[in-house]
């Protein structure tokens, strides 16, 4: 697993301003074939148009499946799109079901799918809606494509994206539902950005030893539909309106560049001697240990092996899905 000490950046040679398509350059994907869940719309949409531009066939699970086929209509290359709601178990089987069935193999799942800050609510199977579909859908997902990523010829990928929001709280293991504490949706987004961190780094250390590496990162602030459930008292906290309401420009980055870091973690081979770690701004991201809210880098807590493996056990658990990488 990747430990502590090693997140430490290494000098990609790109930079904030790195669009995905100038991370990917000239490197072709033909005969790969992607998932990535969100991939109908804002950093998601722009990775699958990428990732397809490159040759590789992407496929797009999506809950509303009419929505997702006219936002990638007319683009290039080969994408499809599926039946998956994250927040349904059944339905993350089926569509597992039915890709392993096929006989595919999986050489990249991107988990770009996510939801910030709404009221109180619950998954398919009571657990708090951020935390069901930030994190365990997606575990529950990649436990279930295991066969396929396993069956990738060159190594596979898995891409967690995690977010700066991770810094707000780490997972509680005792508590991740908010079923004894009163409910604070900011803690739950962070707790659920922390356990995207760590589903990373403890999906690493035991896919590995099959040629399968697990990434996560913060793609930067951009601008999606993942604001939807904010206010305005809601941006001005985050800084990124002024107290008129009007769009502050620093800091924010365009969807061409906050895709980047998912192309990056998805693609550049460099990252094999990184694997588990957290990324930003297209290169592994600084541990930070400040008092407060910081503007970059990453926690301990959303790194450490010790938490990485609790919230292995407790994922294990709330989803009834063993998963051992064999």
């Amino acid at each position: 697993m990747t430990t502590i000490a090693q997140q430490t950046p290494f000098g990609s040679g790109f930079d904030a301003t790195t669009t995905a398509e100038e991370v990917l350059g000239a490197r072709r994907l033909d005969g790969r074939t992607a998932v990535v869940t969100g991939g109908y719309s804002g950093l998601g949409l722009e990775t699958a148009r990428v990732l397809a531009g490159a040759g590789a066939t992407v496929i797009v699970p999506a809950r509303r499946p009419q929505v997702a086929r006219d936002a990638i209509d007319g683009l290039p290359g080969t994408i499809e799109v599926e039946q998956l709601d994250l927040a349904h178990p059944p339905s993350v089987d089926a569509f597992a079901d039915r890709f392993v069935r096929s006989g595919r193999s999986l050489d990249l799942l991107i988990g770009a799918a996510g939801i910030m800050a709404p009221p109180l609510g619950r998954d398919a199977a009571g657990n708090e809606l951020q935390f069901g579909v930030n994190h365990l859908g997606h575990f529950r997902l990649a436990a279930r494509l295991w066969p396929a990523l396993r069956r990738a010829p060159d190594g596979a990928r898995v891409v967690s994206v995690s977010s700066l929001g991770h810094q707000i709280s780490g997972v509680d293991l005792e508590d991740p539902n908010f079923e004894t504490r009163p409910y604070d949706k900011w803690k739950a987004y962070g707790q659920s950005k922390s356990a995207n961190a760590l589903f990373a780094a403890g999906l690493d250390a035991r896919a590995a030893p099959f040629g399968v590496r697990a990434f996560s990162l913060h793609p930067g602030n951009i601008w999606t539909g993942l604001t939807r459930h904010l206010d305005q008292s809601d941006l001005r906290a985050l800084g990124v309106v002024d107290e008129r309401g009007e769009r502050l420009p620093d800091g924010i980055k365009t969807i061409p560049q906050g895709a980047a870091t998912i192309v990056f973690a998805a693609t550049d081979p460099r990252l094999d001697a990184h694997g588990g770690a957290y990324l930003e701004d297209n290169d592994v991201a600084p541990l930070v240990d400040v008092d407060g809210r910081a503007t970059h880098g990453v926690r301990r807590w959303a790194v450490d092996p010790v938490a990485a493996y609790g919230l292995w056990t407790l994922s294990e658990r709330l989803t009834g899905v063993p998963f051992t990488p064999a």
